[in-house]
């Protein structure tokens, strides 16, 4: 094989290994997604009021929001997890960080609106409404804590923050893959099943997040982000 051939081939095969990781995370996504939008055309095209919805048609606002951010932050924030994107892109990586802030704290704080003003719909409860204020209010923080983290310059730990972010983001659509097995061997869940199984959800994310943080600070240090090494660059005295 010719060189050019094999380096055009080892190219091609690191293209393809950069997606399964994104792909996942999208179709994790599209649970979150396909159920907002369908909420929304409900709302927006004249659906039945029932004692499920009835909260959402009295104060439509909040919910619209959060289906819009999360949405935005659940499949922009899949890309981010694409190492070509963030790493060799800094222009577009940086440019889908400043739509990703706005929106996972718009999606955080609408969903702790809901949560908190919203009355309790049928199979919830005050233990499930306390874990979803938990996670709320952590995402928001992570968020936070990532952007004041890539102001000052600390990339390490801005990824590490963000991460967290979305894992607890992206929590619904690992609610939809825990439910699912439950519900078909064990059948409808009670208020602290169900709490319980939400609450795992987040903390699967939250554990899969940490391991994805402790790999990626195993393989690079903070000098060897491609921003850092462009700053120390930049920095360093010409001959």
């Amino acid at each position: 094989m010719r060189p050019e051939n094999s380096i055009a081939a080892s190219r091609s095969r690191f293209r393809r290994a950069q997606w399964p990781v994104p792909a996942a995370l999208i179709f994790l996504s599209l649970i979150p997604v396909i159920a907002g939008a369908v909420r929304l055309t409900e709302l927006t095209g004249g659906g039945a009021v029932t004692p499920q919805n009835e909260r959402f048609f009295d104060s439509p606002i909040p919910v619209v929001t959060h289906i819009v951010s999360v949405t935005v932050y659940c499949l922009l924030g899949a890309l981010q997890f694409v190492p070509s994107l963030r790493n060799a892109r800094r222009k577009w990586h940086r440019m889908a960080g400043r739509i990703l802030v706005p929106a996972g704290l718009l999606a955080a704080l609408s969903g702790l609106w809901m949560s908190v003003f919203y009355a309790l719909p049928e199979g919830d409860g005050e233990a499930l409404l306390i874990l979803r204020f938990i996670f709320g209010c952590a995402m928001a923080v992570s968020i936070i804590l990532g952007f004041l983290a890539v102001r000052r310059r600390d990339f390490v730990a801005h990824s590490a923050w963000m991460t967290r972010g979305y894992a607890i983001g992206l929590g619904t659509g690992t609610q939809a893959l825990v439910f699912l097995p439950w519900m078909l061997l064990v059948g409808p869940t009670d208020e602290a099943t169900r709490a319980v199984l939400m609450g795992a959800s987040w903390v699967i994310n939250l554990a899969v997040a940490e391991i994805v943080i402790r790999r990626r600070a195993g393989k690079s240090t903070p000098a060897s982000h491609p921003e850092s090494r462009s700053r120390q660059t930049s920095l360093r005295p010409s001959r």
